[in-house]
């Protein structure tokens, strides 16, 4: 597949808007999609987590804007099937250090019922330094 086919990660995960993104936390809103779901009409769990740690480090960059998040340990409880339909994926830092911070998040269904929740520890990284990386990896 070449890149002008491939389909953006935005695409992909079905995000609809940035509801908001200010101050250390970020609301994002998707719609669940019938190809993300498996048996019964539930999304499969690594939607709802890529929607979490979404939120989660979008709220990071509303801190450090020329930083790239990149997640070290990540983990998420499900309470509830997240099912077709718009769902809300809220993302906020509890604690931030000079390379590290720590994120918390949940996924929100249509009645603001909550499905799961995230706890994260992202490093910082310097965008620059990412970049040039990415350069050099693809030769």
């Amino acid at each position: 597949m070449t890149d002008a086919l491939a389909p953006t990660l935005h695409d992909t995960l079905g995000q609809v808007r940035i509801v908001s993104d200010a101050d250390g936390r970020s609301v994002i809103e998707y719609e669940v999609g019938p190809q993300m779901c498996h048996s019964g009409g539930v999304a499969q769990g690594g939607f709802v987590c890529g929607w979490i740690d979404a939120a989660m480090a979008h709220a990071s960059l509303t801190i450090l804007p020329d930083m790239t998040p990149m997640s070290l340990e990540l983990k998420v409880s499900y309470y509830a099937p997240a099912r077709p339909g718009r769902v809300t994926a809220e993302g906020w830092i509890e604690r931030r250090g000079r390379t590290t911070c720590f994120a918390e998040g949940r996924l929100l269904g249509p009645a603001g019922e909550i499905l799961a929740k995230a706890s994260s520890t992202i490093r910082l990284i310097p965008r620059d330094v990412v970049e040039a990386g990415a350069k050099r990896a693809l030769g």
